[in-house]
């Protein structure tokens, strides 16, 4: 029964008392009315007509709600995948047109079997290539985007569309001085509504009363007779059930743009996710997440919708409202269902630019320029990549997905950059026994004769010939050394090319009566070099320490044996060893093996 659980995440909703049924309609419904006209509005900023809204509202909400692992996610239209299907589709076809319509819904198939497959075969793992400052920048600038596309619905003047976004908004505002009052005023109204009752009113459906209002008032003030644009005549009835009409040649130029909305479209919804299955104590699973989102957009393009996902205000709404399990989700469906089959005729007054200011009002959340900032106070690094998705996304724009690559290319680049530098410190006696950064704190004792690095990475091909260089470079500053200590309590990982250049360096350095020694070396590490047979030309047990003190007691017992080296025995004060001894050492004073006092080291 665990087993087809897993397999069918809804019969978790099963057995359900009456009150939590009660309790996941009431959310349900309060999720309906605020999505009905978002999706309206959203399916405009995709470039559709406002009618594929309500399609897109119908089945994935459902089908993700039945096959993903959250009980509270609210999938439907969201704004920036809106963005990014019009942004991929621009290029292609006339907006709006049939041509147009046909490849939306056919993005709404290829992403879903994207997700589909990833989530089968477990790679969720993969949206960590999109990193969270990138998504912040993006995220950011795609905001920006879409408000300022809705310019031309609330002055009530055409936009035209370019290559270049930022000249067609440039475009717009050159035509203020033709702004459509009526327009505007009903645009200005809508959204001054909607923010007063999100502030004093939060519980009160400020988007659905918004949206009511000023189709009664457009109705009665003879709205489009003013030559206002409204919504106008919407089909009654639910959409056919049909394949995506697309070409193979249509698909190939549609499957970039189709991974970066079922990334993006996956991190928008499994990070709300995440968040309400952490306040809830629920277990999450992101690939079952992904396979509900999957099935979600592949009913979708059977239902003509276009690319649906996890929306961050509506799960919030259905999270306050007491929903409990998927089941809100399909009286949400049922709503939407209602609304198809009887209420259409009453948004036929609607105006566009209320549909506008809906819009705006939902992204005017997304734009956090603080979590930029946060970004570079956490690394530079991060704040860098953050900053130029952010610019590229609105410097490619309409082309959105150019910037989000864009800055994930960065971010990676960045991140390779790290780790072929990772952090290499030569270290001395602090005061209180532990060893640190003589960089940080140059006047820390040392001695001529031993070099002890610490090195703060995985030792793989991407980074030995840097880790080569900090050695030899310690070695020379310091030309009376004997004895090289790598603390290497931070290396995680050893590839062959990492082997290949430590047997090299033993040799060079064994040549020049300098003795190499390892301490702190984890399991998986001794266990390339017991493989590869380089145990034994480091020296074995004698020269690999669970711990640098025991490591630096055995090296002072050997140079005290061989009579203090050069400089004699006054220049052999022991600067290293004054960490308090704790039993590191037998009583035989003899170093334990490496494998025996090791082995609780992972």
């Amino acid at each position: 029964m665990d087993a087809l659980k897993r397999f069918l995440p809804f019969l978790n909703w099963f057995p359900m008392s009456a009150a939590r049924m009660r309790g996941d309609a009431l959310a349900g419904i309060t999720v309906a009315l605020v999505l009905i006209p978002q999706s309206m509005a959203y399916a405009q900023l995709a470039g559709l007509p406002a009618y594929y809204g309500l399609y897109a509202a119908f089945l994935p909400g459902l089908v993700a709600a039945a096959f993903g692992s959250s009980k509270q996610l609210a999938t439907g239209p969201v704004a920036v995948v809106s963005l990014l299907t019009a942004s991929a589709l621009v290029p292609l076809a006339p907006v709006g047109s049939e041509q147009y319509v046909a490849l939306a819904i056919g993005m709404s198939l290829m992403v879903g079997l994207t997700q589909l497959l990833l989530g089968l075969f477990r790679l969720g793992v993969v949206v960590n290539f999109l990193s969270h400052p990138v998504i912040v920048g993006f995220t950011n600038a795609a905001a920006l985007i879409i408000g300022l596309s809705q310019l031309s619905k609330i002055f009530g003047v055409p936009m035209g569309r370019s290559e270049h976004f930022l000249n067609d908004i440039l475009g717009v505002l050159r035509q203020v001085g033709h702004t459509h009052w009526p327009t505007m005023l009903f645009g200005a109204a809508a959204f001054a509504l909607m923010f007063l009752l999100k502030k004093y009113r939060p519980k009160l459906p400020n988007v659905l009363m918004a949206v009511s209002l000023a189709t009664v008032a457009s109705w009665f003030l003879n709205f489009k007779g003013m030559g206002g644009a409204v919504v106008g005549e919407i089909p009654q009835g639910l959409p056919s059930l049909s394949l995506p009409a697309m070409t193979l040649e249509q698909a190939a130029q549609l499957a970039p743009s189709a991974l970066v909305i079922s990334l993006v479209g996956f991190m928008e919804a499994i990070s709300i996710a995440k968040a309400m299955a952490a306040q809830n104590r629920d277990r999450l699973d992101p690939n079952q997440e992904l396979i509900g989102q999957g099935l979600a957009n592949l009913m979708g393009s059977l239902s003509q919708a276009y690319p649906a996902s996890g929306s961050f205000s509506r799960s919030a709404v259905n999270f306050g409202a007491g929903a409990k399990s998927g089941l809100s989700s399909v009286f949400t469906s049922l709503m939407v269902l209602a609304t198809l089959l009887f209420l259409t005729p009453l948004l036929y007054h609607l105006p566009q630019s209320v549909l506008a200011a809906v819009i705006m009002m939902a992204v005017v959340g997304l734009i956090n320029f603080k979590a930029i900032v946060h970004a570079w106070q956490a690394h530079p690094h991060d704040g860098l990549a953050s900053g130029v998705a952010f610019l590229a996304t609105l410097g490619f724009a309409p082309h959105l997905d150019k910037g989000i690559l864009v800055g994930a290319g960065l971010a990676l680049g960045l991140y390779l950059y790290r780790t072929m530098r990772p952090r290499v410190a030569v270290l001395g006696r602090f005061e209180d026994g532990t060893l640190r950064d003589v960089r940080i704190h140059p006047h820390l004792p040392t001695d001529d004769r031993i070099v002890v690095l610490r090195f703060d990475g995985q030792l793989f091909f991407a980074n030995v010939a840097y880790f080569e260089d900090s050695l030899l470079n310690a070695l020379a500053d310091k030309p009376h050394t004997r004895y090289v200590l790598v603390v290497g309590d931070g290396i995680n990982q050893l590839d062959a090319s990492g082997e290949e250049v430590i047997h090299h360096l033993v040799e060079r350095l064994r040549g020049n009566n300098v003795t190499l020694l390892f301490s702190g070396l984890k399991r998986q590490v001794l266990q390339v070099l017991r493989r590869t047979h380089l145990f034994e030309t480091l020296g074995g047990d004698a020269n690999l320490f669970p711990t640098e003190a025991m490591a630096l007691e055995s090296i002072y017992r050997r140079m005290k044996e061989d009579g203090a080296g050069e400089g004699g025995e006054e220049n052999s004060a022991p600067f290293f060893p004054l960490l308090p001894k704790v039993g590191m050492i037998g009583q035989n004073n003899q170093a334990p093996t490496l494998l025996s006092a090791a082995g609780s080291r992972e």
